[in-house]
């Protein structure tokens, strides 16, 4: 009888313990793979941007080929600068006539490099 007493006390307290360590267990798992699965796919984002045939970079000098509309067959080849970069857009700055700039963010597939823009 005195056996039982003893015993039924501390079965409970290390069952309790034995989930406990199997509910950290499982987190610092999932935790781990997590990290696993993002590094890769973080590295994949900014690869990317390198990976583009026009390799644009911040302040580099383009020509935006413009289509005033979608139906149009009109191109205007318009001299910009890049200002940020995405994934899959870039930010480019525009001189007006009154010499101020205006931002726009254009498909890179609509920019060509430019060797000199006045």
């Amino acid at each position: 009888m005195l056996e039982q007493q003893i015993d039924s006390p501390i079965k409970p307290k290390t069952s309790a313990m034995i989930m406990k360590l199997v509910q950290i267990t499982l987190v610092v798992l999932v935790l781990l793979i997590n990290l696993v699965i993002a590094f890769p796919s973080w590295a994949d984002s900014t690869a990317s941007l390198t990976n583009h045939p026009n390799n644009f970079q911040v302040g580099q000098k383009v020509i935006w080929l413009y289509k005033p509309r979608t139906d149009s067959s009109d191109i205007q080849r318009i001299p910009a600068e890049i200002i940020k970069l995405s994934s899959k857009q870039v930010q480019i700055k525009i001189s007006k006539h009154n010499n101020e700039f205006v931002n726009r963010w254009v498909n890179p597939n609509k920019l060509e490099n430019s060797t000199k823009i006045k």
